[in-house]
């Protein structure tokens, strides 16, 4: 079961309150979505946008009263918006990291524990552009550029000729295909960081199979727009990437005074959340208020 991250932080930063209307932009199992309509009830409403198509049907089939659930992209946020007839809005979450789900079940190649094949795909009706293709079919250079600029992995060129030289001689189809690629191009020393040393390989490979900093870059001024005054944009990031276009982005329209940041660092879970959920170690959490 996917625990959400930084609960507690995240039902206070949305200043909820009964029968106001939220949208969780990312909803996943919906962890947060329950306790933020516990805390609108009789009459507050959430709308939840999934993309992956599995964990949509999901949420669909446990049927929770006040919430609205589709399959799509929170890029689409606004069209969804006047398409349900959903507003005022008080409050939009975005929680950018993958649901345990996916690393769990969905047998996608998110895992670097487990032999599936190299997909990563949220949802396939999106494009045919999947992990496996990009590594057998990118030149040399755009999988460095992509290992360097999504996963800031220092072996990024190691790797990447690695890549080029096995699909010479069979495609790469499988997780652990990938590792074992990476496990021969990187040092030794490797192998003893905090993280895995495939981590930043597979975040690269998800990010630029999913667009996903584009797709971050483009929504978060379309949620502003469609806040109402004195609402709440709250957004837990999992790496520096996200992080800093989310920082960005309320800097400037700080600046712009559309928006009150509410957080000038990033909160961040406490000892005791990361022993419970060990999978919040990285969350950094950033609200602002519209102003």
């Amino acid at each position: 079961m996917h625990v959400p991250v930084l609960k507690k932080e995240v039902l206070e930063y949305l200043n909820l309150a009964p029968n106001k209307n939220f949208i969780d932009a990312t909803i996943g199992e919906g962890g947060h979505t329950i306790s933020i309509l516990e805390r609108i009830k009789p009459n507050g409403r959430v709308l939840g946008i999934e993309l992956d198509k599995d964990l949509y049907q999901g949420l669909l089939n446990k049927k929770i009263e006040r919430l609205i659930v589709v399959n799509d992209s929170f890029v689409n946020i606004k069209k969804l918006v006047k398409k349900h007839k959903f507003k005022p809005v008080s409050g939009i979450l975005f929680d950018l990291g993958f649901s345990s789900w996916h690393i769990e079940e969905s047998k996608k190649g998110f895992s670097f524990m487990r032999n599936e094949v190299l997909d990563m795909r949220y949802n396939e009706n999106l494009g045919n552009l999947t992990a496996a293709k990009i590594l057998n079919e990118l030149r040399e250079e755009e999988l460095i550029k992509i290992l360097k600029e999504y996963g800031e992995e220092r072996y990024a060129k190691r790797i990447a000729k690695a890549v080029v030289k096995v699909r010479k001689e069979k495609p790469i189809k499988t997780t652990f295909d990938l590792i074992e690629i990476i496990k021969k191009s990187v040092p030794k020393r490797y192998f003893h960081q905090k993280i895995h040393f495939a981590t930043r390989t597979f975040q690269a490979l998800r990010i630029a199979v999913n667009n996903e900093l584009e797709n971050i870059k483009k929504a978060l001024p379309i949620a502003l727009d469609v806040l109402e005054k004195g609402g709440r944009l709250v957004v837990i990031s999992f790496h520096s990437l996200e992080d800093r276009i989310v920082k960005n982005f309320f800097k400037e329209r700080s600046k712009e005074k559309l928006l009150k940041v509410l957080t000038k660092k990033p909160v961040r879970p406490t000892y005791e959340e990361i022993i419970r959920n060990r999978r919040s170690r990285s969350a950094k959490l950033r609200a602002a208020e519209k102003l």
